[in-house]
Order: structure tokens, then sequence, then C-alpha cells
């Protein structure tokens, strides 16, 4: 029985680091909302929203899937840091206050754990006040990488 063989994360990162890059910062859905990618290091990622009046609920706070929004994307390109395909397995918010229009968003995903499988991250959203919310997150890691790699690695 063979086992697959992966390349060294963090090489692959160094590497392909601008191709990872561009690829994350493509995503639509991200833009749309004008989430802005500030940081991506190995296993990690920092982005921004700021909150915007049609991103506020029905008491004028800013929106759960909007501030969720921020945190999924952060994680997605901590766990895609590495150019090989992650999805997300599960997702636990916690949400700690209120943010409103015209705060400015700042959510951090930082790797706890990571295996050939799967990988683990705690997730901050927060603003000028604080912490707005807290998430864990679980990601798939599949086998192929989304990257164009050299043939030899």
């Amino acid at each position: 029985m063979s086992t697959k063989r992966y390349p060294d994360d963090s090489a692959v990162h160094r590497k392909y680091y601008a191709q990872i890059k561009d690829r994350l910062e493509q995503d639509q859905y991200a833009k749309h909302l004008g989430i802005q990618l500030i940081e991506l290091g190995e296993g990690t990622a920092t982005a921004e929203l700021v909150v915007q009046e049609h991103m506020l609920n029905a008491h004028g706070s800013a929106h759960g899937a909007a501030i969720f929004a921020l945190a999924d994307f952060v994680f997605a390109a901590a766990c895609n840091s590495y150019g090989r395909t992650s999805v997300a397995l599960s997702m636990n918010i916690g949400f700690m206050t209120a943010a409103f229009a015209g705060n400015r968003l700042v959510a951090t995903a930082t790797e706890e754990k990571r295996n050939n499988r799967t990988s683990w991250y705690r997730i901050y959203v927060e603003n000028e006040q604080g912490v707005v919310a807290s998430l864990d997150a679980l990601a798939y890691r599949k086998n192929e990488y989304f990257v164009s790699m050299d043939e030899e690695e």
C-alpha cells in the first residue's frame, strides 16, 4: 500500500505566494461585500470590512451574516494558504457584542493544528471596541492544489 506524498506546505506557500493570494482575492462574494485581504501567512490570514448601512439588521446593528462572511473569508484564506484546496467541515461562532454602520471589522484566522487531512483554526472578528465574534473552524484538506505547480513537486 503506497501513501501519497505531498509537497512541504511552507515551501509551497513561499514559492507560490503571489498565485495563492491572487486566487483568494478573486472571491466574488467577498468582493461584493467589500472585504479586503490585508495579510496572508502560512495558516494565517487577516481581512477587513467596513460595515455599511445595507449590512444592518432590523435592530440597526451589523447582521450576523455579514460578520460570519468576514470570518469565513479569513478562514478560507488561512486554510488555503498552502495552495492545497481546503474546504470547511464545520464552524462554530459566538457573537460577543454588536457592531454598527461605519465600524471597521478586522478578522484574523490562526491555524491551531494541521495534519494531512484536516486543519483547525481560531478566528476573531474585532472592531475598535474589542472582540465582536469568535469562531472555531475545521477544514478538510483535499488532494489537489489550486496553483500551477512545477512537475517535480
